[in-house]
């Protein structure tokens, strides 16, 4: 089983990977960890084993420390950097490395913010042909 986490770097983003490593260690499964910078330029990808981060070093040095924590647990696991439409890439990347399900987080941005700006959670759901898990990051009060 392949699993792609779609993960922004942020604080928030340790929930989801916490949720990838319980699934993928139940399955087994292979786990890919997805973060993408917004950009008008056309995908551009890094590799988190391969390729020099030159332009992205802090979002390449991040994204490598969480695919090591995973591969210490025991999960075959690669990362890779991305530069597009987030929920572009992450839809074309779950078909191009034949993704079993997407595991995303949520920030629960609701309102105005989510009619203005819409939601990659949702654009994700809607759009994939595969099962998206979709994890809660927000603190419920």
């Amino acid at each position: 089983m392949n699993i792609l986490v779609a993960i922004d770097l942020s604080s928030a983003s340790q929930k989801i990977i916490d949720k990838a490593k319980t699934l993928a260690l139940a399955l087994p499964a292979k786990v890919c960890l997805l973060h993408v910078i917004e950009g008008d330029l056309d995908s551009l990808d890094y590799e988190t084993d391969l390729q020099d981060p030159q332009e992205f070093s802090h979002e390449h040095k991040d994204l490598q420390k969480e695919v090591d924590v995973l591969r210490e647990s025991g999960i075959d696991t690669k990362g890779l950097l991305s530069q597009g439409s987030i929920v572009d890439v992450i839809l074309h990347k779950s078909k191009q490395l034949s993704i079993d399900i997407i595991i995303i987080g949520t920030h629960g941005h609701g309102g105005v913010h989510h009619m203005i700006f819409g939601s990659v959670s949702e654009g994700v759901l809607r759009n994939s042909s595969c099962p998206v898990l979709v994890i809660p990051t927000h603190d419920r009060e």
